[in-house]
């Protein structure tokens, strides 16, 4: 392994993304390093080695649920836990100086200010979705959204997960809302419809509609549906596994390493 390694911390590293990330990190040929391994303290894996619990073999890199052990000496951190949790998660980062790299999602609006406000110290990476499909996605949205009038073109998002999925609807059928209102010029909180249920009537022009599907082991799935008069627009995304997800993290670890302090998305990763 070089000295010139980057020295990376899993937050939430026994999680679904967190197993995803560690084979990669000790896959790459000597650019990455995983430094630390965080997880909560109820968790059983506490003490274990978190290269074997991922199953690539010891790393001699034990996993704690103490933040300021498991981000000690580390460059970037990457957090995939809850909303509450990675608010801690990013003081301890912010007292440190470590860059951060956020997957979690669920922060509601005074979480997202509260994290803007901590950029002023850190290079922070916050992006609903980390995969590089799903973020060019979300720029295809905001181009469709201007092209497409929301008084001829309905526009509805359609998101699934699984069974475990805790927030709905998911921060990624969020982002493409922001993307669909941000095109269009308004306020995603002023023009989203989150339920139907009963006699409610017809269509408003302008609104965003969301529906969401959790059951099995769905990955996660994403369509965007602009339906005019005669006429279907549909951009859509499918996670086969979290592969692209885990890979999209790794490529804002490198971004965001070195970077100046301030509140980043995916879109500045990939410059579009």
């Amino acid at each position: 392994m070089s000295d010139k390694a980057l020295n990376v911390a899993i937050l939430g590293a026994t999680g679904r993304m967190g197993r995803a990330i560690v084979p990669l990190i000790v896959a790459d040929a000597g650019g990455l390093r995983l430094s630390g391994a965080l997880a909560a303290p109820e968790d059983p894996a506490v003490g274990q080695d978190a290269g074997s619990h991922a199953g690539t073999g010891s790393l001699a890199i034990a996993i704690t649920d103490q933040v300021g052990r498991a981000i000690e000496g580390a460059q970037v951190a990457v957090d995939f836990t809850r909303a509450d949790v990675s608010m801690r998660n990013a003081l301890a980062c912010r007292e440190a100086g470590c860059a951060l790299v956020i997957g979690t999602t669920g922060h509601d609006e005074a979480q997202r200010a509260e994290l803007t406000e901590l950029a002023r110290g850190i290079p922070v990476v916050l992006a609903p979705n980390m995969s590089l499909g799903v973020n060019l996605l979300f720029r295809l949205a905001e181009l469709a959204a201007r092209a497409l009038p929301g008084d001829q073109y309905d526009a509805e998002i359609c998101e699934a997960h699984h069974r475990n999925k805790v927030d709905a609807p998911s921060g990624t059928a969020l982002g493409l809302g922001r993307a669909v209102a941000s095109g269009r010029g308004v306020d995603l909180e002023e023009v989203a419809d989150f339920a139907r249920h009963g006699n409610t009537g017809i269509r408003e022009h302008g609104r965003i509609g969301f529906s969401v599907v959790r059951g099995g082991d769905i990955v996660g799935d994403h369509r965007l549906i602009f339906a005019g008069a005669g006429e279907q627009v549909e951009l859509a995304h499918h996670a086969q596994d979290r592969t692209g997800f885990a890979r999209g993290a790794l490529v804002a670890v490198r971004w965001v390493a070195g970077r100046p302090p301030g509140l980043y998305s995916m879109l500045d990763v990939l410059g579009i």
